[in-house]
């Protein structure tokens, strides 16, 4: 197939948006819990877990389109990255899987309300820190020998690593500070505008640690940013989240509502932003592009063209065959696609000389001709 539109940009661009708004929209909810445990009362913790509750379950698709989208997109990032992060992964979906069933039970076992009550809280902790953990480890890189991880299974826990997880909760923090005061009032408001100034302190003092550790410890990024006239065109980054760092704080120890929750999602922006600027083109840190981790074209853009035949010797293709994959054609019958090449160019089950191969090995030929009969 003819390269007419490369798709990697496009790819790019959804997993980005995937990320970022998992991060964003599960960010608060988390925040809330993590919040959820300073509560003083049961009738505060009832207002706080009702501001979340029609929305708390639908967040984590983003982080299912993000993952689906990385193996299917950039399957050498994804075998590099997902082992190096194992642990944490691990840790974070048990974490999210114990917080949901905190969340149902504490309404159907009041007996022990308490108890679930800080499982949903430590649950929302666990997984930011989690979270953190995995975002510092992939600023810092892997190792990796050829196109295979070659760390070991905690080579994600470094001082970095650890302060990023704790550089999330204070951000999470300041989310979910900001989505109460948007959705509450009286004095759960009031102590969600204190835990806010608290997080926002937290917010802007690992912000600057990163701004300083990351271009020390890595020559391209500090080339990126202090590098002359480099340094000059990204300058409005920094002045930007300083300036909105501002404004979030004069929201919080003012009466407005809505202004604290966008600050919040200004500053995750900005440095959604910086990250972005410090990696790309990589998509694993030192080590490959987003181009050379890539998917095939056809990958990418999930399906041959309607008139587009395979190149001969597709080994893809073959596989498709012999999966009975097939496309739906607009008239209602079935495309099954063709081989390209003789069936002996396949790679198949050793067969001897003189000896039946067995039907295992043989295609069926259903799949190698279009039917003419209605799909189902």
């Amino acid at each position: 197939m003819s390269q007419v539109l490369d798709f990697v940009p496009i790819w790019t661009l959804i997993l980005g948006m995937a990320v970022f708004f998992y991060v964003l929209l599960d960010g608060f909810d988390l925040g809330v819990g993590m919040l959820y445990g300073l509560a003083p009362d049961t009738a505060s913790r009832n207002i706080m877990m009702n501001s979340i509750a029609p929305i708390w379950d639908g967040n984590e698709t983003w982080l299912v389109l993000g993952g689906l989208g990385l193996l299917a997109a950039f399957p050498l990032a994804f075998a590099i990255i997902i082992p190096a992060v194992y642990f944490p992964i691990l840790v974070m979906l048990l974490a999210l899987v114990f917080r949901g069933v905190a969340f149902e039970f504490r309404f159907r076992d009041a007996e022990h309300k308490t108890f679930w009550d800080h499982a949903f809280s430590y649950g929302s902790g666990v997984a930011t820190f989690a979270q953190g953990m995995v975002l510092g480890s992939f600023i810092q890189g892997y190792q990796v020998t050829g196109r295979v991880f070659s760390g070991s299974s905690f080579s994600f826990l470094t001082p970095f690593s650890v302060m990023t997880g704790i550089a999330l909760l204070f951000g999470y923090g300041l989310l979910g500070a900001g989505w109460l005061i948007l959705k509450t009032d009286g004095e759960i408001q009031n102590a969600a505008r204190r835990h806010g100034r608290i997080c926002l302190l937290g917010v802007l003092i690992a912000i600057g640690i990163v701004s300083i550790w990351t271009p020390l410890a890595s020559p391209p990024i500090f080339e990126r940013w202090l590098s002359w006239p480099n340094i000059l065109f990204l300058a409005p980054v920094p002045i930007a989240t300083a300036a909105v760092a501002l404004v979030t704080w004069r929201a919080l120890a003012s009466r407005a509502e809505i202004l604290p929750f966008v600050g919040a999602i200004g500053l995750f922006v900005l440095s959604y932003v910086g990250i972005a600027i410090s990696l790309y083109p990589m998509i694993v840190p030192h080590h490959f592009t987003l181009w050379e981790a890539a998917s095939s074209e056809r990958t990418q853009a999930f399906s041959p063209g309607r008139n587009t035949r395979a190149p001969a010797g597709d080994p893809d293709v073959h596989r498709l065959v012999l999966l009975g994959i097939s496309r739906q054609s607009p008239n209602g019958r079935r495309l099954s696609l063709r081989f390209p090449a003789p069936l002996s160019s396949l790679t198949a089950p050793a067969v001897r000389a003189g000896s039946t191969c067995p039907s295992a090995c043989r295609p069926s030929s259903a799949l190698l001709h279009r039917t003419d009969r209605p799909a189902r």
